[in-house]
């Protein structure tokens, strides 16, 4: 495998724990359990979960009105976009 194929593999396993997260929480706030702090379902997020965590979102319905969160978790993802825009532009 090449570094490419680890840091696409890495993400995407970062990604399905982030979503694995989202799930987990989600079936705990149900129960009335012992949540999964939004801190670190958005840190996740930044460093690279943000497509597991707009999935699993969407798929639990899950942090859907949550204002702050959803805020914090957009301005992540528009870093991110921005960042990889930036990273397109130069390595171009």
């Amino acid at each position: 495998m090449t570094p490419l194929d680890y840091g696409i593999a890495g993400l995407a396993a970062l990604n399905a724990a982030t979503f694995l997260a989202f799930a987990i929480d989600k079936a705990r706030a149900r129960r009335h359990g012992r949540r999964i702090a939004e801190r670190t379902l958005l840190m996740l997020a930044l460093v690279g979960g943000s497509p597991g965590a707009y999935a699993g979102r969407r798929a639990f319905r899950h942090k859907t009105r949550k204002q702050p969160f959803v805020g914090r978790l957009h301005a992540i993802a528009a870093l991110q976009v921005a960042g990889i825009g930036t990273a397109a532009y130069l390595l171009r």
